[in-house]
C-alpha cells in the first residue's frame, strides 16, 4: 500500500476533501475556482490587526461554504486542518477525538491507517483563511456604509416634507428592516426620537404608516415609548390600522402591544371603540390570514385589563370569536379561547356567551381535542355559562356530547383540577334530571362509539 507523501514545498499539502491525494498550491486553488475568485494572502484590518478566523466563521454564520472547507466529521468549516496519511484531512481536535475513542481507521474511507500522524494542511488553512476574511470584511463595509445611511436619512428627515420624506422613510424602513447594525445606529444616535416625532394629529397615514413599520423594528427605551403612547399619536396609531393595507395593520397591532409592555402605560390608552373594533375586523379577515394571529395576540394583552373587558363584549366581540373558532389554527384557538374565558368573568360576557347558538356545541367540541390549556378555558365557559342557566344550558350541552367529553376528561391523565372541575361539571348538568333520564340524555353509548 503506497505511503502519503506530502510535498516538500513550504506551505503546501495534499488536499482535496476527497481522498484523491493531488497536491495543489494557493495560485492553483485560486485559477480553479476553490475560492471563487478571492485572492490568498494574510488579510488584515485597517490597523494591521489580523482577523481571528473562529471569530469570523462564528460572525459570518454562512449557510454556503466550499466543501473542501467543511470537515467531514463536524459538517463545520475548519479552523485547523490536518491531513492523515489516507490523504483526508479533517479539524484537528475532531480526528484526535477520533483517535481517543480507538478508532485507527480513517472516518471517512474506514481505511486502516499505516501511519497515525497527522500533518497541518497549511495551504489549506490559508485558503480558508483568506475565503473567511475576504467575506467578513465585505460584511464590514457594508455594515459601515449601511450604518452611514442611515444616518444619513435621519439628517434628511429633519429637513424634508413631502414626497421626499415619505421617499427617506421609504429607504430607512428598509434599511432597519434588513440590518442589525442600522438598527442601533438609529437608536444610538436620536434616530427613534426623529422618526417618532413625525407621529401627530395631521400626520398623513402615508407617513405614519412608514413611521410604524420603522418604529416596530427597534428595541424602543422607555422615554420614547412613553412619548409614543401620547393620545394623538395612539389615535394617528388607531386610525392607520382600521384603514391602512394588512402590512400596515399588522405593524400597528405590533406597536401598540409593545407599548402596553410599558409599565406607565395607562388601560384608558386603549378603552377605544375604534381600536377593538380594528382589531375584530382583523381578526375575522379570511382573506388576510397573516392578520389574525397579531389581532388575536393584541386582544388577549388588552384583555389583562380587566377595565375594558366591557367595552369588548359591547361591540359584540364574544358572538363573534365564538363563530371564528372552527376556523382557527391551534395557536390562534388559545388565544380566542383565552379572551373568552377572561369575558366571561363578567356577567354580559356570560350573557353574550349564553345567547350565541354555537357556543356550547364549538366548547364540547374542543374539549379533549387540541391541548390541556384549550380544554381548560373551554371547560371554564362551559361552567360559566351553565352556572348561569343550568335548565337550558344543561340540556344543549347534553345534547352534544357534554358527558361522553367530561367522562373523557375525568379519565385522562390531564391534571387533578381539570378532572374535579369536569366532575362538578357532569354533576351540575345532572340535578334537574332523574338519574334514569339523565343516562338517556346523555347518550353514552352512542357518544362514546
Amino acid at each position: 500500500m503506497p505511503m502519503f507523501q506530502p510535498s516538500k514545498r513550504d506551505g503546501v499539502v495534499g488536499f482535496d476533501g476527497g481522498g484523491d491525494g493531488h497536491v495543489i498550491d494557493l495560485d492553483t486553488a485560486v485559477k480553479d475556482g476553490v475560492l471563487g475568485g478571492v485572492g490568498g494572502g494574510v488579510v488584515t484590518t485597517g490597523v494591521g490587526e489580523k482577523l481571528d478566523l473562529r471569530k469570523m466563521i462564528e460572525e459570518l454564520d454562512l449557510s454556503e461554504v466550499p466543501s473542501v472547507f467543511i470537515c467531514p466529521i463536524s459538517l463545520e468549516p475548519m479552523q485547523d486542518p490536518v491531513t492523515l496519511c489516507t490523504g483526508q484531512t479533517y479539524e484537528s481536535s475532531n480526528i484526535l477525538k477520533w483517535f481517543n475513542l480507538g478508532h485507527l481507521t480513517c472516518p471517512t474511507t474506514m481505511q486502516e491507517l499505516w501511519d497515525d500522524s497527522i500533518t497541518p494542511n497549511r495551504t489549506l488553512y490559508h485558503l480558508i483563511y483568506t475565503w473567511f476574511s475576504q467575506k467578513y470584511l465585505l460584511m464590514k463595509k457594508r455594515s459601515e456604509d449601511v450604518q452611514g445611511r442611515a444616518s444619513e436619512l435621519v439628517e434628511t428627515l429633519k429637513k424634508v416634507k413631502g414626497q421626499a420624506r415619505v421617499q427617506a422613510l421609504k429607504e430607512l424602513h428598509q434599511v432597519v428592516a434588513a440590518h442589525a447594525t442600522a438598527r442601533k445606529t438609529l437608536i444610538d444616535k436620536g434616530g427613534a426620537t426623529v422618526v417618532s416625532s413625525l407621529l401627530g394629529p395631521f400626520t398623513s397615514h402615508v407617513v405614519g404608516s412608514e413611521v410604524i413599520a420603522i418604529l416596530v423594528n427597534l428595541t424602543l427605551d422607555s422615554e420614547s415609548r412613553t412619548s409614543l403612547m401620547q393620545p394623538a399619536k395612539i389615535s394617528l396609531m388607531v386610525d392607520i390600522l382600521n384603514e391602512g393595507s394588512i402590512e400596515t395593520k399588522i405593524n400597528c397591532t405590533r406597536l401598540i402591544k409593545m407599548l402596553m409592555e410599558e409599565k406607565d402605560f395607562r388601560s384608558e390608552i386603549i378603552s377605544s371603540h375604534s381600536l377593538l373594533v380594528g382589531l375584530m375586523r382583523l381578526v375575522k379577515d379570511k382573506r388576510h390570514k397573516a392578520g389574525i394571529l397579531p389581532g388575536l395576540g393584541l386582544l388577549r394583552t388588552i384583555c389583562l385589563h380587566k377595565e375594558v373587558r366591557g367595552f369588548m363584549v359591547s361591540i359584540g366581540a364574544v358572538p363573534q370569536l365564538v363563530d371564528c373558532l372552527p376556523s382557527l389554527d391551534h395557536e390562534c384557538l388559545e388565544l380566542a379561547l383565552f379572551i373568552l374565558d377572561a369575558l366571561s368573568s363578567l356577567p354580559e360576557g356570560i350573557s353574550a356567551l349564553k345567547d350565541c347558538s354555537n357556543t356550547i356545541p364549538n366548547m364540547v367540541r374542543l374539549l379533549m381535542r387540541i391541548s390541556e390549556s384549550c380544554t381548560q378555558y373551554a371547560l371554564s365557559i362551559l361552567w360559566s355559562v351553565c352556572k348561569h342557566a343550568p335548565e337550558e344550558c344543561s340540556s344543549i350541552a347534553l345534547d352534544a356530547g357534554l358527558a361522553a367529553k367530561l367522562l373523557l376528561v375525568i379519565q385522562s391523565g390531564c391534571g387533578p383540577v381539570l378532572k374535579q372541575q369536569s366532575a362538578e361539571l357532569l354533576k351540575l348538568c345532572s340535578l334537574n334530571y332523574t338519574d334514569t333520564i339523565f343516562i338517556s340524555k346523555c347518550k353514552l353509548t352512542r357518544t362514546i362509539q
